[in-house]
């Protein structure tokens, strides 16, 4: 049975749809030998050999979806170009070829998704799904009822106003004179929840993502992943 290229390489789990047909572009695919470089192709992956950036990809028909509780100090990419430890790492037991579902960055800790389901990462990762993303976030200094109110209302970062938050205050410590926030978000900007809570003047201590849509980390120990139950995939293909 044929299918588009892109949708066969992102359904490996190579990529994401969008970047196989940024890939297929830029001459990096070929099909049978033969570089391709038309976005209407399509192939038989029961025939037809396929390869990415010089890399045989295999016709993999099991699904993978994986939930890791992220440490600092990780780079959410598949390898890094200086060298630093890659998510890749934690999960280097999966025998599948997976991708991971969205980023963090270095600094921060918390729910991290990875996939070989090119359809359902589209799914999640889609901004108009609004699949609500919560932190736990440790600010310098005591935050103020009308900072909380800006962060809810939305915030300047730059390139736009994000867009209404949930916010609630989880702990203030006078002494220390730090406070701990929770934020939910269904944005993905680059590094939105540092930039918001810079906007409102705040510098972040520590980020931690605990929840991804209902799925949390609290069971898993930093470091440690599951897979996925089919209930909690199915959660997550549903507005929350």
């Amino acid at each position: 049975m044929e299918e588009r290229l892109q949708k066969f390489l992102a359904n490996q789990g190579v990529c994401s749809r969008r970047k196989a047909e940024e890939a297929i572009l830029a001459g990096k695919v070929k099909v049978n030998g033969k570089v391709v470089n038309q976005l209407g192709t399509k192939i038989n992956p029961e025939k037809d050999e396929i390869e990415f950036e010089n890399k045989k990809i295999n016709n993999n028909t099991k699904k993978v979806y994986i939930l890791l509780n992220k440490p600092i100090g990780y780079v959410t990419t598949m390898k890094d170009q200086f060298e630093r430890p890659t998510v890749m790492e934690l999960i280097k037991d999966v025998k599948e070829h997976v991708v991971p579902v969205g980023r963090l960055d270095m600094y921060t800790s918390g729910a991290l998704i990875f996939s070989n389901d090119g359809d359902f990462i589209f799914e999640v990762t889609h901004p108009k799904h609004e699949i609500t993303k919560t932190y736990q976030v440790t600010l310098k200094g005591i935050i103020t009822e009308g900072e909380i109110e800006n962060l809810q209302n939305g915030v300047d970062i730059g390139e736009c106003i994000t867009r209404p938050a949930k916010v609630r205050i989880m702990k203030i410590d006078k002494e220390k004179q730090i406070s701990r926030i929770e934020i939910v978000i269904h944005e993905g900007k680059n590094r939105q929840v540092r930039r918001m809570c810079e906007g409102v003047g705040k510098k972040v201590l520590a980020l931690h993502r605990s929840k991804i849509g209902l799925l949390s980390v609290k069971d898993l120990k930093l470091g440690e992943w599951r897979y996925l139950k089919l209930s909690e995939i199915s959660s997550l293909l549903r507005k929350n």
